[in-house]
């Protein structure tokens, strides 16, 4: 007596349109037909369905499946593949619940590297602080990152910070001089104690593509007058 297509189904532990995809993808044979124009599986297609379930249950995919084709011998080599994608997706995951244990930890933004993240949360960083570290964490490499990532947490802000974030794009020549003059200091100490933040030997991109990219980021995220401060205490420097 053979088997009709819900029966193998059942037999197996898969259903009915997993057998027939199976079908249509070329995996499982097609079988006889009764009379009646009902199919009847025998135990050829049972061993094959229970190989392809088994298979497939372990992660591989049907195109893999496919690409060993009807030997029913041990796939040393396609397991051993098998296994190694399985490691390096194990890796991946655990670097991942590491990363959100972070992230749920600091209520940190979820668009920061894990190193910056933690530091972004913290109250007192503005916004255009904040929008400048999302911008270099994809501008430059693991070096300047994490340079800025010890210079954010380890640099208190200074009374000129604040002065430098409220300046107005109107302001005038004096203002922005004065307003130099007293960064400067605070600008060569941070050169001196974090010189990786200008280590751009290894930018993803390459190193002129970083400077221009920086330099976009700065015009974009300050106004002219915080921009003119900045060409000034890099004069001063």
């Amino acid at each position: 007596m053979a088997w009709s297509t819900r029966e193998i189904a059942e037999l197996a532990g898969t259903s009915l349109r997993a057998v027939r995809h199976y079908h249509e993808v070329g995996l499982l044979p097609e079988p006889e037909r009764k009379p009646n124009g009902y199919k009847q599986y025998g135990v050829a297609h049972l061993v094959r369905l229970l190989r392809i379930k088994r298979l497939a249950d372990l992660g591989f995919s049907l195109p893999q499946i496919a690409a060993m084709g009807d030997d029913d011998h041990h796939p040393e080599q396609a397991l051993r593949d098998l296994d190694a994608e399985l490691a390096a997706t194990i890796e991946r995951l655990q670097r991942i619940r590491l990363e959100l244990g972070a992230i749920l930890r600091e209520s940190a933004p979820t668009d920061l590297p894990p190193e910056l993240a933690p530091i972004a949360a913290e109250d007192g960083l503005s916004a255009t602080d904040r929008n400048f570290m999302v911008a270099m964490s994809r501008i430059l490499g693991p070096r300047a990152v994490g340079a800025y990532a010890d210079l954010f947490r380890d640099t208190p802000p200074v009374p000129v910070d604040r002065e430098f974030e409220e300046l107005p794009p109107d302001a005038d020549e004096a203002t922005r001089a004065d307003l130099a003059e007293r960064m400067a200091p605070f600008a060569r100490e941070v050169a001196q104690r974090f010189p990786g933040i200008n280590d751009l030997s290894d930018a993803p991109h390459g190193e002129d593509f970083a400077r221009r990219s920086i330099g976009t980021t700065l015009r974009d995220l300050y106004n002219p007058a915080q921009l003119d401060v900045m060409v000034r205490i890099h004069a001063l420097l």
